[in-house]
């Protein structure tokens, strides 16, 4: 793997010079100019605090994109992972969010080194439409306090919802109003116009400009330390057995959402550039990322589509992207902390709302819908409710059980057929042969012979009775299991002991192992397996009367 990781990174260095190297540090400049303001909002929204959001962001573009299974991935605080840490803080506070951090992070590198890269593949996509569109209201919902400036109790989106009822709800105008005015902004900003400058970024400086300039009452992000290495941070002596065992479960639900994230911005990202990604790799990197993250006061980082995209756009040649993103977030927290720590929360608010929003897949989702993919749209609702209702973890499990029922459902679809024997269709004038054939059936099999078919096999017998020759075509047999096999293994003794001549033809490799496996060559000799129906029917073979 170290081999493997190396040989890339020459192959990516291979001829750089300084024209790439700019290219690269004005594709950084660039994406770090998207990356501040989600930096602080998801910060903010995860409950934790501006400067977690901006330190995680640093530190993620340092390590992971130096580690990284692909030049394009730009990692860092995301608003899936927000969403998720959300509840994790108000029930284990900051602490427990590090620690929980610290064993996704672990989690992460061992399925890296086990390569397990490939496991988000069976994932159904509405499963993964679902559980976005469900963390972008969370977002929302998690973003209502300060965007209409107002206070809620609980521990989830949901609770500080239902808390309005108890608590009141009083907006805040000012506060109310900057936040409108941001959503706004984002939404009708020229397009051409972002590439220049992100609407996100010059929205939140406006509306600081402007909460500045007349001393609005809002609340407001608060100091950001000139430091990596703040007071809130994990430390050797916060962990405990008691508190790492009750923080596994939501451990393993980030490590499984880093994990989906990180590998699908890869895919993505793979499209656009033709340079597929290590996807092992990359789970290492998020790995170490995340195992080192909580010790600098970091959350949680992922990779993150809306920042490699900007990164691929803008002309990346190389991970040194990522990098000098980090360093440019490194040197706008000490060049910029004063006036960052006067930025509105309300305008964070706006842009969170305006990046729910876009989360969702609508594309995916109009399409599931407009085409009544009846599966996909329960899918895609019970994975989106569970996610709200519950975690991600349950979310994923609800819509992969899901959406294995639906699997199984379809691939146990089986069709039989039957046919009278006509060989004046293949020109056949032996009366020999006619005579033979005059009373056969052919039983046309399509489809898997498994365990939810036993009785569509068993039913057979009915359909072929007074034929004294039974000539089963199983071309289209793709697979058959033990529970099948039994079957068709009771009905051929049942056939034959009725005086029935039986014969099995067309069977495909697989197929024919599993029939070897059993005794069925044995039941009916392996004289009576053919290649097709008609080299049997061709062929004047001694009848069997009457089973040994």
């Amino acid at each position: 793997m170290l081999r493997n990781f190396a040989d890339s990174l020459k192959q990516e260095f291979k001829g750089y010079n300084a024209s790439k190297l700019t290219q690269d540090l004005m594709a950084g400049l660039t994406v770090a100019a998207v990356a501040l303001p989600l930096a602080l909002a998801f910060g903010v929204s995860s409950g934790a605090d501006a400067a977690a959001g901006l330190i995680t962001a640093i530190i993620a573009g340092l390590i992971m994109s130096t580690l990284a299974g692909g030049y394009y991935q730009i990692s860092g605080p995301t608003g899936a992972m927000a969403a998720i840490l959300m509840s994790l803080v108000a029930t284990y506070g900051i602490d427990g969010v590090f620690i929980a951090t610290l064993i996704a992070g672990i989690l992460l590198l061992l399925a890296g080194l086990l390569r397990l890269g490939k496991l988000t593949a069976f994932i159904p996509a509405p499963v993964i439409t679902g559980f976005t569109s469900g963390i972008a209201v969370i977002i929302a919902l998690g973003q209502i306090d300060n965007f209409f400036g107002t206070y809620s109790e609980g521990t989830s989106a949901i609770a500080k919802v239902f808390s309005y009822g108890r608590l009141g709800f009083s907006p805040n105008m000012t506060a109310m109003l900057l936040g409108i005015f941001v959503v706004l902004f984002m939404v009708f900003f020229p397009k051409k116009w972002n590439a220049v400058i992100p609407a996100s970024l010059l929205s939140i400086i406006l509306a600081t400009a402007v909460s500045m300039a007349m001393n609005l009452d809002v609340a407001v992000v608060g100091e950001i330390p000139k430091t990596l290495i703040p007071e809130s941070r994990l430390t050797l002596s916060a962990l405990d057995m008691k508190t790492v065992g009750a923080l596994v479960t939501p451990a393993f639900s980030i490590a499984i959402l880093g994990m989906i994230e990180s590998l699908l911005c890869g895919a993505s990202a793979g499209r656009m550039t033709g340079i597929r990604l290590n996807s092992n790799q990359e789970l290492i990197a998020q790995g170490i990322g995340n195992i080192l993250l909580p010790f600098f006061g970091g959350i949680p980082a992922t990779a993150a589509i809306a920042r490699t995209s900007v990164a691929v756009k803008s002309g990346a040649q190389t991970r040194l992207v990522g990098i000098f993103h980090a360093i440019g977030l490194l040197i706008s927290m000490f060049l910029l902390a004063p006036v960052m720590s006067q930025i509105p929360l309300a305008a964070l608010a706006g842009v969170l709302m305006v990046t729910a929003w876009r989360m969702n897949e609508w594309e995916s989702i109009q399409y599931i819908f407009s085409h009544k993919f009846k599966g996909a749209m329960l899918e895609f609702v019970a994975t989106m409710l569970a996610t709200i209702i519950f975690d991600l973890t349950i979310a994923i499990l609800v819509g992969v059980v899901i959406g294995l029922v639906f699997l199984v459902t379809r691939l146990s679809f089986i069709e039989i057929n039957y046919e009278n024997v006509d060989m004046s269709r293949m020109n056949v004038t032996d009366p020999v042969l006619c005579d033979r054939y005059k009373n056969a059936k052919v039983v046309y099999i399509t489809g898997p012979m498994i365990f939810a078919n036993t009785q569509a096999v068993a039913d057979i017998a009915t359909k072929v009775e007074g034929a004294d020759t039974v000539l089963f075509s199983m071309r289209g047999v793709s697979n058959i299991d033990i529970s099948c096999a039994q079957t068709l293994r009771e009905l051929i003794e049942s056939l034959r002991e009725q005086g029935v001549d039986v014969a099995l033809c067309g069977l495909p490799k697989h197929t024919m192992k599993m029939m070897h496996r059993t005794d069925l060559k044995d039941i009916i000799g392996e004289e009576n397996f053919y290649w097709s129906v008609e080299r049997v029917l061709l062929t004047n073979r001694p009848k069997v009367n009457k089973a040994a």
